[in-house]
């Protein structure tokens, strides 16, 4: 399977220095005429898109061709404002209920929506991303995110906080004075041979990121590093992330499924 190959570009007017800066922060070359991306990290003159080359043969220009972060507008916003509050099940899996303002570990980050949500609802979170280019769209969501003048989510902003680290190294540094109450654990469902096209953001994940490789050991291993429970969120006819243990529960929804281990003390 050949490497994904992905570059730095920027809109006309955009300073070097930008192009340079993120360029050292994620070890990602600056676009050259000897390089053929797959991908484009793109600096626009308002936020960092992640654009996927299109092929040459294609007659018909796609769509979704880009995606981006937002936590001030859009789905996020929508999901903020009418999402069900405390009575979501994700807000049940974590335990919100029953845990008052709980810290939560998000050990995989992705587009960060739940840790967002989570963090809307009253938890304090640290959102983990060991993928640079995530990082760098999450970073610059939030950094985006903390212009826009809403005291609500400033609020909101105040309780996330963004780890460049993988899930493995920052669970091992973690001490039972530093556990958090829960930790939270979605990690990349696998790719589907399916003539239905998947939604845009898990196709350019998979090309990006991959599949999680090292999702059981890492489940086990947070097994000993969470005070009052661990979240797996799957899909929701898919087996569970390690057939060696059972959840003590389930909270199972139209497609997600959230599986809730109690700590190993």
């Amino acid at each position: 399977m050949n490497k994904t190959v992905i570059a730095i570009t920027a809109d006309r007017g955009v300073p070097k220095i930008k192009l340079d800066r993120l360029s050292q922060q994620t070890s990602i070359p600056i676009l050259t005429k000897k390089i053929t991306p797959d991908y484009l990290l793109h600096i626009s003159t308002d936020q960092l898109e992640l654009r996927k080359v299109p092929e040459v043969a294609k007659k018909k220009p796609d769509k979704a061709l880009s995606i981006s972060i937002d936590f001030a507008a859009g789905k996020t916003q929508h999901r903020r404002l009418h999402g069900g509050g405390k009575g979501q099940d994700i807000a049940k899996a974590v335990g919100l209920q029953k845990i008052q303002n709980p810290t939560v570990l998000d050990l995989t980050a992705g587009m960060g929506g739940d840790a967002f949500v989570l963090a809307s609802l009253g938890a304090d979170v640290t959102i983990l991303e060991r993928n640079p280019v995530v990082h760098a769209l999450l970073k610059d969501a939030l950094e985006r995110a903390s212009l826009v003048f809403d005291s609500e989510l400033e609020e909101i902003l105040s309780r996330l906080s963004l780890v460049n680290q993988s899930a493995m190294d920052y669970l091992e540094s973690l001490n039972e004075t530093s556990y958090p109450d829960v930790i939270y654990f979605d990690p990349m469902f696998p790719s589907r041979n399916k003539t239905a096209q998947v939604k845009k953001e898990m196709q350019f994940f998979h090309d990006i990121v991959g599949d999680d490789q090292d999702s059981e050991s890492v489940l086990q291993f947070a097994l000993t590093k969470a005070e009052k429970r661990i979240v797996v969120k799957r899909p929701r006819l898919a087996e569970k992330l390690t057939e060696s243990l059972e959840p003590s529960f389930q909270i199972t929804g139209k497609s997600t499924r959230y599986d809730i281990y109690l700590p190993i003390k």
